[in-house]
């Protein structure tokens, strides 16, 4: 094929029920051109007639409804490299039983499912997909995020904020309910003193002013932003050269109200300040 350089790819791949769709609808307003099931075989052809058409950006959601051509696609993808695309490829996942909540809620079976039980056709898949995923540039689990939050992590990886920064995507979170599995990095900020047990401050959350200036009037606190700030600053030059375009970092209190709110929100304020563009996702707030 000839020079597609000037193109970018996303390929959209994953288990059946971990948001494809979800993440194909999100590409879409975003401004990428999305194409749903195409053949791995017709991806460079397309992707020529496409760029002759002036279009730059093109998602393609990859499933297992065809094993034999799913397995191409790895061939399809090396030839668009080749030829100079940027491809980036997205594993979307999540754990059975909520895979087997989503599919019995719609009804629908999985592909690779037949005649045989839901969990076993989730284990077909998971096996028919751990070669892809192994060399996914991102890989999101789905399990503990709503449909918004998964149109927002989507935004994060492919809105257009300047590329030649290390994008931070940070991810607050509490460890009662599970350390988000596709973090790059995981910190736990238990060490702060906990707003939980001041009256006044327990029903508020750490997007509060009151919460939060309890939370960051601590030394510890302010010592922890620095050496955060400090940290990132070090390792994006690398992740960079690495062709890492992306890193989650989660930051982790008991349940994710009060401390790993505030300080996500004041972290994502200094990397703003140091040039990281940054996005920040208060992933159980309003769970507790």
């Amino acid at each position: 094929m000839t020079d597609v350089a000037h193109q970018e790819f996303a390929i959209i791949t994953g288990l059946s029920g971990a948001g494809r769709r979800t993440a194909a609808h999100a590409m879409e307003d975003l401004g990428w051109f999305t194409v749903d099931n195409l053949p791995p075989v017709m991806l460079p052809g397309l992707a020529q007639t496409l760029l002759n058409d002036g279009v730059y950006k093109v998602a393609v959601v990859a499933d297992v409804r065809s094993r034999e051509q799913f397995e191409q696609l790895p061939a399809a993808l090396a030839a668009l490299e080749a030829a100079g695309g940027r491809v980036t490829t997205v594993f979307l996942e999540a754990d059975d039983d909520i895979i087997v909540q989503r599919q019995e809620s719609n009804r629908r079976p999985l592909p690779l499912q037949g005649g045989d039980r839901l969990i076993e056709g989730i284990a077909r898949e998971r096996r028919l997909l751990a070669d892809i995923r192994a060399t996914a540039d991102i890989v999101v689990d789905t399990t503990r995020l709503s449909a918004r939050q998964l149109v927002q992590r989507v935004a994060n990886h492919f809105g257009d904020e300047a590329t030649d920064k290390l994008k931070i995507a940070l991810i607050s979170f509490g460890f009662k309910n599970g350390v988000p599995v596709d973090a790059d990095m995981v910190f736990d900020v238990r060490f702060l003193p906990n707003p939980y047990w001041i009256p006044e401050l327990r029903p508020k959350s750490g997007l509060s002013k009151d919460v939060a200036q309890y939370v960051l009037k601590q030394q510890a606190a302010q010592r922890f932003q620095e050496h955060m700030v400090e940290l990132l600053a070090t390792v994006a030059p690398g992740y960079l050269n690495e062709g890492k375009r992306q890193v989650t970092v989660a930051i982790g209190c008991t349940g994710g109200k009060h401390r790993s709110t505030s300080m996500s929100e004041e972290l994502s304020m200094r990397l703003r300040e140091h040039g990281f563009p940054t996005t920040v996702l208060h992933r159980d707030l309003g769970k507790e």
